[in-house]
């Protein structure tokens, strides 16, 4: 993802809005609704494998951490360059499933971006566009709950980008590792007189910065995988220190 100050004011403002907003859709029947009203097959047979329920205990539930990286933060205007995807239960992330795509956009990779997730033009130029590999990763995630840091960028993101291919977009339950670190860190910031008298400041809910107080390793950023591992982990710890295996998944989903 590019442009740290564009990110972290996107990250803030997704915060603000989940904190904001408790509205949660009834996803299996939302699933049901969406099989019927698709148009494009794949879609309609990854709606048609519908959705956990909200009273499922985290422990059974099939989670499918995910991570997109782009060629920049304006889901209108950039593209998805590379999409990462690994499965998991609280206590296993099945690495060896992994799946990662390096897929080439319709817009023009910046050397801004390849400096920051590492992918060149040379590998894109032979790169499939993702239409050529959209029923393999709705394949994939058919089933799951999806975890995510930050949900607007993968959601808005692959809306922007099916939206011109086949003429819909997608949706689709999450996990938000960002927003459960919001709900803890970003209930309500200090006020003038607690700052001046030394209150706490606002704690980072970035990805790396909230891994860090689970005491978890520093991995390479900008990598749809190693994101998307990453975010695995951090929810098997935040659920660890948090919730229990047995938390029904409606108090985390969004």
């Amino acid at each position: 993802m590019l442009h740290l100050g564009s990110f972290q004011q996107l990250q803030q403002k997704t915060a603000s809005s989940a904190l904001a907003s408790a509205e949660t859709p009834d996803w299996p029947a939302r699933f049901r609704k969406l099989a019927a009203s698709a148009r494009d097959g794949r879609l309609k047979a990854f709606y048609s494998a519908g959705a956990v329920s909200a009273d499922t205990p985290l422990s059974a539930v099939p989670l499918m951490a995910l991570d997109i990286e782009t060629t920049g933060l304006d889901p209108t205007h950039d593209g998805i360059v590379s999409i990462g995807l690994v499965p998991l239960r609280l206590d296993r992330i099945r690495a060896s499933a992994s799946r990662l795509w390096i897929v080439k956009p319709r817009v023009p990779l910046l050397e801004a971006s390849v400096s920051l997730h590492g992918i060149t033009h040379s590998q894109l130029e032979s790169a499939p566009d993702l239409i050529d590999i959209l029923d393999d990763f709705l394949v994939a995630i058919a089933g799951h709950v999806l975890v995510v840091h930050c949900r607007a960028i993968e959601r808005q993101f692959l809306n922007g980008a099916l939206r011109p291919r086949i003429g819909e977009t997608i949706e689709f339950p999450v996990i938000d590792t960002m927003e459960l670190e919001a709900r803890l860190h970003r209930r309500k910031p200090p006020g003038l007189i607690a700052r001046l008298f030394g209150g706490k400041p606002l704690l980072s809910i970035r990805l790396a910065a909230s891994r860090r107080r689970y005491g978890l390793p520093r991995y390479r950023l900008h990598h749809a995988l190693t994101d998307a591992l990453a975010s695995a982990e951090l929810l098997q710890a935040q659920v660890a220190h948090r919730f229990s295996p047995e938390t029904a998944l409606g108090e985390l989903w969004k």
